[in-house]
């Protein structure tokens, strides 16, 4: 590979209120199949709230990785970020980059047609990382109401959230988080909800997947 330039569980049961979508909890994962059998393509959304800034508040991005059996990328292209927003086989597209997090709801957004991704493709990483923490000394001891969703993007229901809080307090000085996978069991997905915390941030991360970070 290529050096790669950034510089820009337990299965749970489901149940409940037919008219919310539910909310995974950490080291839980749900069969997204079973919550709706039709699922084909679907839409990932994140949000996020930055608190106590007047001036270059921390810029948060949505990183993919595409791992196959050994938890590695198989190519550069199997790392979707803001540098490279889509995938090779174009089944992932990184649906651009919001650099303030203002405003409700999505912050950001990636689409991922199941049907498409490769068989070798095991398990899709999604992860949150603060752009430039440490030169800008950033870190989520300033982030707040951190989520993941996921929604049929054929129909628009939301069929899952996992909201994460608890993770940050416990490690303010993080400045990236392996939010959940998703991935394939046969002919069901699931989602698994991890919030692994890095203090390293992306480059760490992007490392372990076998991507050779450039800065």
């Amino acid at each position: 590979m290529s050096d790669v330039e950034i510089t820009r569980s337990s299965v749970v049961d489901i149940m409940g209120d037919e008219n919310e979508s539910f909310k995974l909890k950490r080291g839980e994962q749900v069969n997204l199949t079973r919550l709706d059998p039709t699922l084909r393509r679907i839409m990932v959304g994140v949000g996020w709230d930055v608190v106590g800034f007047e001036s270059e508040a921390p810029d948060l991005d949505l990183s993919i990785f595409l791992l196959d059996r050994h938890e590695q990328t198989r190519m550069d292209e199997d790392f979707i970020f803001y540098n490279n927003l889509k995938s090779l086989e174009g089944a992932v597209e990184h649906m651009g980059d919001n650099r303030t997090g203002a405003g409700d709801g999505d912050d950001e957004n990636a689409l991922v047609d199941l049907m498409s991704l490769p068989f070798e493709v095991n398990r899709v990483a999604f992860v949150i990382s603060i752009y430039e923490a440490d030169t800008r000394n950033h870190n989520f001891q300033s982030v707040r109401n951190i989520f993941l969703r996921v929604v049929n993007d054929e129909n628009g229901i939301e069929l899952m959230r996992f909201n994460l809080d608890q993770e940050f307090t416990e490690s303010p000085n993080a400045t990236a988080v392996i939010v959940g996978f998703l991935e394939r069991n046969g002919p069901n997905w699931f989602f698994e909800g991890t919030g692994a915390m890095s203090v390293g941030g992306l480059k760490e991360i992007a490392t372990g997947y076998g991507i050779v970070v450039a800065y």
